[in-house]
């Protein structure tokens, strides 16, 4: 089953990452080189001129709503949205043309103390346009796709620019709100040298930690501990396994809680390398039910003898600890899924079913539990009214 699961994150995720294509040819110009940009199937194809450091280009975006707005700048100093100067396009408010207007993202656009407002920019830039796809007849909807043209003169010597690149839903006049803050949005940056081509995405290595992240928190977290509580539960009562039921719990639970516990570190790791980038629920539940695993590992260690009046005290607090940290678990990996952008991935699809057919394993084994209980209970309420002798064990009825 982790196998499984194992496949549907890695197929989902090579399918985001090849999605998308570029391509050198507008219906208006042709350039010489392009490539697809790391997040929300953007690309842009671009010329250079060396003899006079002139950039010529497009960019490629698509709009996530007929009111939004879609931009694309370049940052002189730094690959982040702090201190870029964007071009972004949006339906004018009056005639439902589209417009390309100038601004510049300072440090009171991402507190969001003010509202954005165009401006001219401080660099070369010699010439924009922008066109949506299908002519003079397109219009904006939820996937339309706009062309952003811009000419620039560059600093000589300097080739690797840093791309900045996003979208949003709405644009309140002529000033385009907040964009979403899922982790794809956030991280639509990438420096590219136009001489060479080559391009370096700022984010390449933490979306890697965020599939692997993903991949063994659902393992650990999500399908492993919630199968040892489930063997501790329904297989203790089988006589004929004598202790190896908990040896299998003990060892499939201290498997998962090692396995969680280098998710949960690469997810500090990632915190640190995305500095401004909050999940606060994921990252509350994320610590808390680590915080609850290490509790129950430890209590292995206090596990009093059964015989210890202190037995029955540690039991309940072990079955409260052990079920807390498995639904916190489990809860928390669909935050992730969320916070991920794959709500609606196979990812999550064979994860669901994964959970849903252990889930339909637990109702199952619950029933017979409860038919071998009440048969019990009620050849044991017969043993006492001595209609079934002792040594019987209910195979016989005395006359």
């Amino acid at each position: 089953m982790a196998f499984f699961l194992f496949l549907f994150l890695l197929s989902s995720n090579l399918h985001v990452a090849f999605s998308a294509h570029c391509t050198t040819t507008t219906a208006t110009k042709t350039f010489q080189k392009c490539t697809t940009l790391p997040t929300q199937q953007a690309s842009i194809a671009w010329t250079f001129h060396p003899h006079n450091a002139t950039l010529d280009l497009v960019f490629f975006g698509t709009f996530i709503s007929p009111s939004g707005w879609v931009g694309w700048g370049i940052n002189p100093s730094s690959p982040e949205m702090t201190g870029t100067r964007a071009l972004i396009a949006f339906p004018d408010p009056n005639s439902g043309q589209i417009v390309l207007l100038p601004y510049i993202l300072d440090p009171t656009v991402k507190l969001q103390k003010n509202p954005l407002l165009s401006r001219p920019l401080d660099i070369h830039l010699l010439s924009s346009s922008a066109t949506l796809y299908g002519g003079k007849m397109a219009t904006v909807h939820n996937g339309a796709t706009i062309q952003i043209y811009a000419t620039f003169k560059l600093v000589p010597n300097k080739t690797k620019i840093n791309h900045v690149w996003n979208r949003g839903l709405y644009v309140q006049g002529y000033s385009p709100t907040i964009h979403p803050t899922t982790s794809n949005d956030l991280s639509s940056i990438a420096t590219i040298d136009v001489l060479s081509g080559s391009a370096t995405a700022q984010h390449d290595n933490i979306k890697t930690l965020k599939t692997v992240h993903g991949i063994i928190n659902a393992i650990s977290w999500g399908l492993i501990l919630p199968i040892g509580a489930v063997t501790a539960r329904y297989l203790r009562h089988i006589q004929a396994l004598g202790p190896a039921w908990f040896y299998a719990h003990a060892g499939m639970q201290l498997f998962a809680f090692f396995l969680g516990t280098v998710g949960f570190a690469i997810g500090i790791r990632l915190g640190e390398l995305s500095p401004g980038v909050e999940y606060g629920l994921h990252r509350k539940l994320g610590f808390a039910a680590f915080c609850l695993g290490a509790l129950q590992t430890l209590a292995l260690l206090f596990r009093p003898k059964t015989t210890n009046k202190f037995r029955k005290y540690w039991k309940s607090y072990h079955h409260f600890v052990g079920y807390s940290c498995v639904v916190l678990g489990v809860v928390n990996v669909f935050q992730g899924f969320e916070v991920m952008g794959a709500g609606r991935s196979y990812a999550k699809l064979g994860y669901c079913l994964g959970l849903s057919t252990l889930l339909g394993v637990c109702i199952a084994l619950e029933v017979n539990s409860w038919v071998i209980f009440c048969r019990k209970s009620k050849e044991e309420k017969l043993r006492r009214e001595g209609l079934i002798g002792g040594s019987d064990k209910g195979s016989g009825i005395h006359s």
